[in-house]
């Protein structure tokens, strides 16, 4: 996995500098905190979220620190003191991470994240890993619908023109956990080893004098086996002559991609015509604006695969997973761990370390979440083992030190794998497109 450039302790907001300078003031800072990454709903009411982001914070931890550089800038902005300046020179963290292992699916008030050490060093990362989880987590779940609607149609993610240039790579990244299988961002290809793809736009065809000339060009330097956009003119004339330029290199032409109309109409008509041409091996790839909804509604259609841009990079609709950072037990000044929650209305919390289960019918597939509220990991998971549930979250961080198994170059193709083993586990209502409940109801229980 391609490490962040420099330091990612300035991707943080103000109010985390000021906090820790009034705690190390009043001498709460070292205080031992649990907080933790969680949604009270699911964006849009979906039915299940998807955990992504998991490898990206574990890069963005391990390079948080503050150079020389940002000490000057806090210091010239007159952001904190110089005694908080001086402690966070030395900064590195040194507590433990645990969480859902990337992929997972994950449901209301699940515990995705659980960040455990000194107040003063876990407040600090809120910013940065709620802006990675959120985002990318966001990007999966809209992937992860798209790809249940495509029926294992391959889905390509083409939307770096519509986001960030960096959140472009973030989503290339989290469309392949959702189950995307290749992005047309090199960056991204080659920061996280995705499969690039791409052949070309209409700006092509109409660079050449003729529809004919431009695919001739393409064809002598990709091969027959390219796929040619045959939708800059007309499209019934357009198939016609891809075909004829593939025979006439000798081969026959790999695929068609259709961008505009009516695309269902048009699948059906583009493949009639290639079957009477005798192209018959030749493949259908659709593009222009799809969505979830758009691509189940292509599933009669004979089209072999989906491009798909803004709509995978915005979340579709959902470009944040709402999830929130919270603290939910502390030390108290009897130095006993104490559990905390807000009661704000409607922004209510739970207060205790949670750990969390998923529980299995006789078949395998999942019936309901367990999150148990305990002073202690060894207590929470005795309380899952009692009930049959399998745990949820991995240790990601031990004492500062990283878990690379959850953020090398692997991880992405175990995310992948894991996310789509734990989508076929849930019931079959789980996967319905339309707003609904939940796919599997939740339990919280508290032996704090």
């Amino acid at each position: 996995m391609k490490p962040f450039t420099g330091s990612t302790a300035l991707l943080t907001d103000m109010y985390e500098l000021t906090m820790l300078e009034s705690a190390l003031e009043d001498g709460t800072a070292q205080r031992h905190a649990v907080f933790e990454v969680f949604s009270r709903r699911l964006p849009g009411s979906r039915r299940y979220g998807v955990v992504a982001g998991i490898a990206r914070v574990l890069e963005a931890v391990k390079q948080f620190h503050f150079s020389e550089e940002d000490i000057a800038y806090l210091r010239q902005a007159q952001v904190v003191n110089e005694n908080t300046l001086q402690w966070l020179a030395d900064y590195h963290f040194s507590g433990d991470i645990h969480g859902y292992a990337e992929g997972e699916c994950y449901f209301p008030h699940a515990p995705l994240l659980t960040i455990t050490g000194s107040f003063a060093e876990c407040v600090l990362l809120e910013t940065v890993v709620l802006s990675i989880l959120n985002y990318d987590s966001a990007v999966a779940t809209a992937a992860s619908r798209m790809t249940i609607a495509a029926h294992d149609r391959p889905c390509l993610d083409m939307g770096a023109r519509r986001a960030h240039e960096m959140a472009a790579v973030a989503a290339a990244r989290a469309c392949v956990v959702g189950g995307f299988l290749g992005t047309s961002n090199l960056e991204a290809g080659r920061s996280y080893g995705i499969k690039p793809i791409g052949t070309s736009a209409h700006a092509f065809t109409l660079l050449h004098d003729s529809e004919e000339a431009a695919f001739a060009s393409q064809i002598s330097t990709m091969g027959t086996g390219t796929t040619l956009l045959v939708d800059t003119y007309d499209v019934k004339q357009g198939v016609e002559r891809a075909v004829e330029a593939a025979r006439a290199a000798g081969g026959e032409l790999g695929c068609v991609r259709i961008d505009s109309g009516d695309l269902v109409a048009q699948a059906f008509q583009v493949r009639e015509q290639l079957d009477a041409l005798g192209a018959v091996s030749t493949k259908i790839t659709v593009t222009s604006d799809l969505d979830e909804y758009s691509i189940a509604a292509l599933n009669a259609a004979p089209v072999d695969s989906y491009g798909v841009g803004t709509r995978v990079v915005t979340g579709s609709g959902h470009p944040t997973a709402e999830l929130v950072y919270k603290l939910v037990a502390r030390e108290n000044k009897d130095g006993e761990l104490e559990k905390v929650a807000k009661r704000a209305g409607g922004k209510s919390t739970v207060g205790g370390m949670k750990i969390a289960g998923r529980t299995h019918d006789e078949t395998g597939r999942a019936a309901g979440d367990i999150i148990v509220s305990a002073r202690t990991w060894e207590e929470g998971l005795a309380y899952l083992e009692s009930r049959e549930a399998r745990p949820l979250q991995v240790e990601l961080v031990k004492g500062g030190v990283i878990n690379e198994k959850y953020a090398d170059m692997d991880s992405l193709a175990l995310a992948a794998e894991r996310h789509r083993n734990s989508r076929a586990a849930l019931p079959y209502a789980a996967w319905r497109l339309s707003e609904g409940e939940p796919g599997i109801p939740t339990e919280m229980v508290d032996i704090f």
